[in-house]
């Protein structure tokens, strides 16, 4: 971990990588976090049985839920904008139309 934080410097000093902070709450240094502490505790977990490696499934169900939430959930339940704006521009031209009778 200490090398993942370690900043890298270019010949002419400067600063190529600054690091990852992994105490960030956001970003990917967050979820980094979570699948060395997962793997810490599946590492321990697992000298007292061989069923603790099944641990490691949660590692792929979070990035599907992530995945879920963040993409596919709001591009599936997105509605389209296309109709709307037919919708209002088919009110628009009734709304004209009236005004027109009026005058």
């Amino acid at each position: 971990m200490a090398t993942m934080a370690k900043p890298a410097f270019a010949e002419n000093g400067s600063l190529l990588d600054g690091g990852i902070d992994l105490n960030m709450e956001q970003g990917m240094a967050e979820h980094l976090k979570d699948v060395i502490l997962l793997t810490a505790i599946v590492q321990v977990l697992s000298t007292l049985s061989f069923y603790f490696w099944y641990l490691w499934l949660l590692a792929p169900a979070r990035a599907v839920q992530l995945l879920w939430t963040n993409f596919l959930g709001p591009w599936f339940s997105a509605e389209s904008s296309a109709p709307a704006e037919e919708v209002n521009e088919k009110k628009q031209k009734r709304q004209e139309r009236r005004q027109m009778k009026r005058f």
